[in-house]
Parts: C-alpha cells; sequence; structure tokens
C-alpha cells in the first residue's frame, strides 16, 4: 500500500466525508459517546447550580465553579470579566479559526414552586430588600451544558486546529438596579471577545418546547428590549375634593390607555411584533388621599430600530399632552436592555444540518417565528457574526403549550435535553472550525 493510499485508508476510519471532500476531524459518533460519559456530570452541575442560585453580577460561588473546571480541564482563565464573569480559552493542537460559546449564570426574584428536591431555599438582597432567588430561566442547565462541552472539547483538543472561547456571562436578567450595564455589554467593554477574537459566536437558551428540539430563524429572531419610565407630577389633595388637587391616577389610567392605543392602532402587526407593556405602577398611600406622584414603568419590545424610535417620540408627545390635560406634568425615560437578537444569515444556513446532527433528524426548525422575548446575547453577537437558538425542555408528556414559562414559580427544565444541548455546542465549535 502506497503512502498516500495508507493515509486515505486512516482518515477514511477516523472521521467520515464532507460535501467537497473535506473530513470531520470528530464524528457524530465518536462526539456522542463523549457526551454520554460527561451527562451525569452535566446533571449534577445543574443540581448543585439549581440549589445555589445567585442574582446577576452576585454570581460569585457559580463563577468559582465554573473557573475552577475550566482550570482543571487545562484552560486559560480569565475571571471578574464584567464582574463574576469568566472566560476559557481552549487552544487546539493546531493553529486555526476562533468559535466562542457563551451561557448565561444569573437567576432571578423569584420564590421556587416546583417541587424538586433540589428546589432552590436561597435569598438575595433586590432593591435593597431580602427577596427568595431561583433559577426560574434555565441558566443553571446553560451553564452546566458549556461546562459539559467544555470538557468534552478538552478531551478533543489533540484533534482541534484551532480556539475555542467559553463565555460564562453574568447578569443577563438585565442591568441590577443601581448598574448602568448588564452582563453582556459589560463583558464587551471588558475585551471579553478580545485576545483571542472569535470569528463567531453561538448560544442556545431553554424554552418550553418539545423536548430535545431546537428552532431559530435568520435575522430578527428575539425582540429588542426597552424599559420604560414614566413619573407624572400633579398635587396632592382628599379624595373626596379631587377638583382641589391634580389627580395623578386619573391621569395614569389615560396615559396607559394612549400607550395600548398607540401600540394596537398605530403599529401594522403584519410587518414586524411590537408589544408595549405598562407593568408596575406605585402611587398614593392612603384610600382617601390622592397623591401628588405616580411612578409607572413598563417594557418596549420591538424589531424595528427605526419603527422603534418612532413609536418612543410619539409616546413621549402623547404622554406629555395626556398629563397636560389633567394639568400635571411628565417625566419619560427609555433605557435599552437588550438589542436585537439578529442570527447572521450565513452562519444560519450554515447551522442547521450542525444542529440537526445533534439533535436528530427532523428536530430543527430553522425558520421559526420571532419571539418578543428579549436576550442580550445580541451585545456579543454585534461584535462578532452569531447565532442564538432555543432549546424545546418541556416536562415529558406536557404540551409546551401549558408548560409553566420561563420566569415562573414552577418553571423547571426537563433533564434529557442536557446531553442534546452539550451535543449542539461541541458539534457547533468542531464543525465550525472545520469549515473550509
Amino acid at each position: 500500500m502506497t503512502v498516500r493510499r495508507l493515509f486515505a485508508a486512516t482518515a477514511a476510519a477516523m472521521a467520515f466525508a464532507l460535501p467537497g471532500g473535506a473530513a470531520h476531524a470528530q464524528s457524530a459518533e465518536a462526539v456522542a459517546a463523549a457526551v454520554e460519559t460527561v451527562t451525569p456530570r452535566v446533571v449534577a452541575w445543574r443540581r448543585d447550580l439549581h440549589a445555589n442560585p445567585e442574582l446577576g453580577f452576585a454570581e460569585t460561588r457559580t463563577a468559582a465553579l465554573v473557573a475552577d473546571h475550566l482550570r482543571a480541564l487545562g484552560l486559560e482563565v480569565r475571571t471578574g470579566v464584567g464582574k463574576t464573569g469568566v472566560v476559557g480559552v481552549l487552544r487546539g493542537a493546531r493553529p486555526g479559526r476562533t468559535v466562542a460559546l457563551r451561557a448565561d449564570m444569573d437567576a432571578l426574584p423569584v420564590l421556587e414552586a416546583t417541587g424538586l428536591p433540589f428546589a432552590s431555599t436561597a435569598t438575595g438582597t433586590y432593591m435593597g430588600a431580602t427577596v427568595p432567588v431561583a433559577h426560574a430561566c434555565g441558566h443553571d442547565a446553560h451553564v452546566a451544558m458549556l461546562m459539559g462541552a467544555a470538557e468534552v472539547l478538552a478531551g478533543m483538543r489533540d484533534q482541534i486546529a484551532g480556539t475555542v472561547v467559553f463565555i460564562f456571562q453574568p447578569a443577563e436578567e438585565g442591568a441590577p438596579p443601581g448598574e448602568p450595564k448588564g452582563g453582556a455589554a459589560l463583558m464587551v467593554e471588558q475585551r471579553a471577545l478580545a485576545d483571542p477574537r472569535p470569528d463567531a459566536i453561538f448560544g442556545l437558551h431553554v424554552l418550553p418546547g418539545r423536548p430535545g428540539t431546537i428552532w431559530y430563524r435568520p435575522r430578527g429572531f428575539m425582540a429588542a428590549s426597552d424599559r420604560v419610565d414614566i413619573t407624572l407630577h400633579g398635587r396632592q389633595t382628599h379624595g373626596a375634593w379631587p377638583w382641589k388637587g391634580i389627580d395623578v391616577i386619573s391621569a395614569s389610567a389615560d396615559v396607559i390607555q394612549t400607550i395600548n392605543g398607540l401600540t394596537a392602532r398605530t403599529i401594522d402587526p403584519t410587518t414586524t411584533p411590537t408589544v408595549f407593556t405598562i407593568a408596575t405602577m406605585d402611587a398614593g398611600v392612603r384610600y382617601n388621599i390622592i397623591p401628588d406622584q405616580a411612578v409607572l414603568s413598563g417594557t418596549l419590545r420591538t424589531f424595528d430600530v427605526a419603527q422603534r424610535d418612532d413609536l418612543v417620540r410619539r409616546a413621549e408627545i402623547a404622554i406629555d399632552n395626556v398629563a397636560g390635560t389633567w394639568g400635571a406634568t411628565a417625566d419619560f425615560s427609555v433605557r435599552q436592555n437588550a438589542a436585537l437578537v439578529f442570527n447572521d444569515e450565513d452562519l444560519s444556513a450554515w447551522l442547521a444540518p450542525v444542529l440537526e446532527e445533534a439533535a436528530g433528524e427532523g428536530a430543527v426548525n430553522a425558520g421559526a417565528p420571532p419571539t418578543t422575548v428579549a436576550e442580550d446575547f445580541s451585545y456579543l453577537s454585534q461584535e462578532v457574526p452569531g447565532v442564538f437558538y432555543h432549546l424545546g425542555a418541556s416536562p415529558d408528556g406536557v404540551d409546551p403549550a401549558t408548560a409553566a414559562p420561563n420566569h415562573s414559580p414552577a418553571f423547571d427544565v426537563n433533564e434529557k435535553v442536557l446531553p442534546v444541548g452539550v451535543k449542539a455546542h461541541v458539534l457547533t465549535a468542531l464543525r465550525f472550525l472545520e469549515r473550509p
């Protein structure tokens, strides 16, 4: 046998062919076997993290667990990136591209009601008060899956040509009170995507959905999210003499109705989803006193920058006019929590068969509708091309439409999907680095 024929036979035994004659350094079967080996540890990490949740920028225990694990794998590790963020760098045996994988670490001020044996009883400080804390959004699963992916990929470093960057991000749920920026924006500012700079970045999020299925879409996938704050100033008076004051309660009611009307009657719902919700109202201390101030807050979700800017402009004018009708004045402010999650079109098309390799034939929908929930992964994918996708994680036998949603007390993650997420991370990184 000639040297060339011997090399070809060896390569065929170790890899399988790609269209165009390229070959995978690691087969899907080899990846699946490695993932199966690490899965018990992934489940254990997820349960430990679930029982010990931490709020945004307070993820010290979580960050320490992640950093210790990455160091044990022989990765280069940076901590304190974006306050509590962790960056791990795995350099393959040969030079090549750089790809980044991201997981978020923070929990929510939610009282858990899952009944799990490892349910959270933790508390934290939020808005100056002691609150219950729970992983009601699935970030415990995200961290555990990416830790598992790091272990699998570290075991394959001799076959990797290129570099994998693991980003464990704090404060995805938005900047905590008093903080000007959330976790992704702060990590970008503190050079999480520099030295080495990734050529692409990928991330996932568990949601109610058929267990193990994956869905996403090219271009606009998840809404931009703005926080809206409105303060109405009036004049206090007795509840029996409303004409002797300026009634901010009635003005607040009109402001809310005006915002609802602006969204429903001036935005074409067939062009782009738009949601403008007033969710809180704080006014008054006694049943028979009309207060001098009312404070409202809410969220604006949009998919079009120009349309969003125009709606904000018109809302401010309308709110000022409504307040003026009652003799009140209004302060209006808008602060972006997350930009539009924009999935790179070329990467989105390339990724579909890779994710199907991980999840199975027919388990991937690369043309899903947009969703009005938001994600600050958007700030990472503004820096380098990226794709963000969702992983169905509803309990077995439960209709995803009726499953407890993220951010609710009963939200839970079906642990059967954890190896799917690990495989998706691993195969995404490997196949991206193998691209011709």
